[in-house]
């Protein structure tokens, strides 16, 4: 019996240690740089040079420094600058317009051209049905005809 809880120990052991030695993946300056913008400017923060930037940056470095999350030291960056830091908005509230007006606005483009194109060309097709034979280009007369194989010979050479 002791022998069986010994072996089990060991063998729990073992199959733990790789998961409690994995390296803790820290959170660094470029994980959370291109999420979020500069307050000033309205860039990315990553490609953005302006002194503002500059404080946001070294804000990120210090929360990092106290071993937060990227998660964390993006709710950090909204509280210490407001929901405009973030490159994309959160959901609910107003924010959530950011996502839904353009579909919206995508959807009624769709379905108003579903709607016209149809309409477009049932109307052209209709015109050209009732429009006269006789609106058709008339022929040249013999004195036009031979004017024009003049003009033509004449831009050949």
């Amino acid at each position: 019996m002791t022998r069986r809880l010994l072996t089990a120990l060991l063998a729990a052991l073992v199959v733990a240690a790789p998961a409690a030695a994995a390296p803790v993946q820290r959170t660094t300056l470029a994980d959370v740089e291109d999420e979020v913008m500069c307050v000033l400017c309205g860039t990315a923060l990553n490609i953005s040079e302006s002194s503002q930037a500059d404080r946001e940056r070294a804000f990120i470095r210090s929360q990092i420094r106290q071993g937060k999350t990227k998660e964390q030291v993006k709710q950090a960056l909204v509280g210490q600058y407001g929901p405009a830091v973030l490159a994309m908005p959160q959901g609910g509230g107003f924010n959530i317009a950011a996502w839904l007006v353009p579909a919206a606005l995508v959807l009624a483009l769709i379905a108003g051209l579903a709607v016209l194109v149809p309409r477009w060309r049932r109307r052209s097709r209709l015109a050209a049905a009732a429009a006269p034979e006789a609106a058709a280009v008339p022929a040249l007369s013999a004195a036009d005809a031979r004017r024009l194989e003049e003009d033509i010979a004449r831009y050949e050479r």
